[in-house]
């Protein structure tokens, strides 16, 4: 009886745990470039049951025999054992901004904080007043040689990251997309954006704001292959409304169950102690 109430018990903090991570996938559903949290449960290990009214041991000329048939298995709990990341590919949405960029593909753009690198896929970007490309957080964007210089309308990115410039053209500052590209006439490369990812991407650890850093797990972050960026374009949660709302439903019956659990333990003792034991 009071293992059948530390098994709900422990049924219960596991359903809080997974509702935690489908409110928050939720609550990020709008926020650009980010990646929904799947929890994962692991089963505490199972007890083996016998009949116990035999003593175990049978004796017979051939030799002896257990005579505990095996009878089945007893459950003793779960606890969550990860909570990862799934990086699958979000919807891309057009926004015609030039400075708003998506990656098609695996990756991750590497912007500088005050904690040192970190990586995300939110590609969001603006120039503050130094003519600097950063987050809406005012993080600087990286590229292959650093924090990255820009003027309006005088530049334009590649497939592959480039960073297209020519100082000699200023553009129409009413085109919401920068440079129209017959009007560019041999740009030069003024750098690369530094588009990383990892061997390892499920070891990423979020920081918030659709930030991700590295750690010993994830291996060293390297160069991007599989992609190409999309210029006038930002990536959408790849959460799943509909599907996060039929997981909190399975996860508040899920808790219930458990909770009459309880419930029904706590019972059965208190009439063992007031009527059985009297």
């Amino acid at each position: 009886m009071l293992r059948g109430i530390y098994t709900g018990a422990s049924g219960m903090l596991a359903q809080q745990a997974k509702m935690d991570v489908v409110a928050n996938n939720l609550a990020n559903v709008d926020q650009t470039g980010f990646k929904k949290d799947t929890t994962i449960l692991k089963a505490f290990p199972d007890m083996v049951m016998r009949r116990v009214n035999d003593d175990g041991l049978g004796v017979t000329p051939a030799g002896s025999y257990d005579s505990m048939p095996y009878v089945g298995k007893l459950g003793t709990g779960v606890e969550v054992n990860e909570v990862y990341t799934q990086f699958q590919q979000g919807a891309l949405q057009k926004t015609e901004n030039n400075l708003d960029l998506a990656i098609d593909g695996k990756g991750f753009f590497t912007v500088l904080t005050e904690r040192g690198e970190r990586y995300t896929r939110n590609g969001s970007f603006t120039l503050n007043q130094e003519g600097l490309l950063v987050t809406h957080d005012g993080y600087p964007v990286l590229g292959e040689n650093g924090p990255i210089h820009l003027q309006q309308n005088n530049f334009m990115f590649g497939e592959q990251g480039e960073i297209k410039i020519n100082d000699a053209l200023t553009g129409d500052p009413k085109d919401p997309i920068g440079m129209n590209q017959n009007q560019w006439e041999q740009p030069g490369v003024l750098d690369k954006l530094k588009i990383v990812d990892f061997e390892n991407t499920r070891e990423l650890k979020k920081e918030g704001n659709s930030l991700y850093r590295s750690n010993e797990y994830t291996g060293p972050a390297l160069a991007a292959e599989s992609f190409k960026l999309n210029k006038g374009f930002v990536e959408k949660s790849n959460v799943s409304v509909v599907r996060e709302m039929v997981d909190m439903i399975d996860i508040q019956r899920a808790y219930e169950a458990n909770q009459k659990t309880i419930q029904t333990g706590d019972s059965t003792v208190g009439k063992l102690i007031n009527e059985i034991i009297r």
